[in-house]
């Protein structure tokens, strides 16, 4: 089975798909505004009732009750419904966010093998860059030495001409 989700009418629109928390709420809103209105309803019931505790009304009470009930219900059928509607777009919206996790993590994964592949070239232009130092100061050595040997057997041939001319 593929990873790529199916077509859908979202497909052009970016801000479906990359979009903050208050975009989300509000296209839930807008996608499902039944559950919100259920869940004031059932806020307006115990509202009613609580008012109507104070007042000492049971049948007021027992009315804002029942209406409570009522307005729960027709939530949870609010939900039931919506989420066999939108079911589809759910699944499209998962497997999406799922190929952008995926996307992101092999981004993140050429980026750090880029970072060690730049790391590892100036480690080598370091080595290099000391081989290159160290032969250099090796060949000064040589030369140092090489300098300092001529000397020598110039001072000692001056010696050998002082001690044969003395003789």
């Amino acid at each position: 089975m593929s990873n790529v989700p199916l077509p859908s009418s979202f497909d052009g629109n970016e801000d479906f798909y990359n979009e903050n928390r208050w975009q989300k709420f509000t296209r839930r809103l807008k996608e499902e505004p039944l559950i919100p209105i259920g869940c004031g309803l059932v806020v307006y019931a115990l509202y009613g009732a609580s008012r109507s505790i104070r007042a000492r009304d049971p049948i007021t009470t027992n009315r804002m009750f029942r209406a409570r009930i009522y307005a729960q219900a027709f939530t949870l059928l609010a939900m039931v419904a919506g989420s066999m509607y939108y079911q589809k777009d759910r699944t499209k919206r998962k497997e999406f966010d799922k190929i952008i996790a995926m996307n992101k993590a092999k981004e993140k994964n050429e980026a750090w093998i880029r970072e060690l592949e730049a790391r590892d070239e100036e480690e080598k232009e370091l080595k290099a860059k000391r081989a290159a130092a160290k032969a250099a100061k090796f060949e000064s050595s040589m030369a140092k030495e090489d300098l300092d040997g001529r000397r020598a057997s110039v001072a000692s041939f001056i010696i050998e001409q002082t001690i044969w001319r003395r003789s």
